[in-house]
């Protein structure tokens, strides 16, 4: 087993199982050098909750000037959210491959339309939770969620800095972390964390 696909030792906290990764791999993210490359890797677009959906199409009018025409073209065609062969909720695609709510700044970088939005102060929202949290997958399930650590070849520069800055997954995604799931979840969470330096 890989180790995008689980530990061997889950934590359980609440309703969530937890790969023990999500505390010991260290990552900060590192636009410079992967240029935002989660925005385009994949065969599907990013995962949506209905609302997230909702709120996209709602607030589209706030950030849909920093799309090229194409992928404006491309949201009119397919629609704010579409099903993919999974039958998951996802952001539609340009050519299949790039977010179409992503753009390329100045420096070769892509980055988010919505969260640029969102940073000018144009809106509430600032991205799907799905993205917020990666490089960590959550797949619920009926009885609980499980929390994974998914390894990809593209986020590598953020691995080397996480380890440059000793900074933990769950550390670094604090932030959605709380935002899914809690701040008495995450003190959990931190426990948990500080327990297994101990083992």
């Amino acid at each position: 087993m890989g180790e995008s696909e689980g530990a061997s030792i889950m934590i359980e906290i609440g309703r969530t199982i937890i790969s023990r990764y999500i505390f010991e791999k260290y990552f900060v993210c590192d636009i410079l050098k992967c240029k935002g490359a989660c925005c385009i890797e994949g065969d599907s677009g990013a995962p949506l909750t209905g609302d997230e959906a909702l709120i996209i199409e709602k607030e589209y009018h706030t950030f849909k000037e920093l799309l090229p025409e194409k992928h404006k073209r491309e949201i009119n065609k397919q629609g704010f959210s579409v099903i993919d062969s999974d039958g998951d909720l996802v952001t539609p695609l340009v050519n299949n491959r790039q977010c179409a709510y992503s753009f390329y700044d100045d420096r070769g970088i892509l980055k988010c339309a919505i969260e640029k939005a969102h940073f000018d102060g144009k809106i509430d929202f600032r991205k799907p939770i799905s993205c917020h949290l990666f490089p960590i997958r959550i797949t619920e399930y009926k009885r609980f969620d499980a929390i994974n650590y998914e390894e990809l070849d593209i986020c590598k520069p953020g691995r080397e800095c996480g380890i440059s800055e000793k900074l933990p997954l769950y550390k670094f995604l604090k932030e959605p972390l709380i935002k899914k799931y809690g701040e008495e979840w995450y003190k959990e969470v931190e426990i948990a964390g500080e327990h297994l330096k101990t083992i």
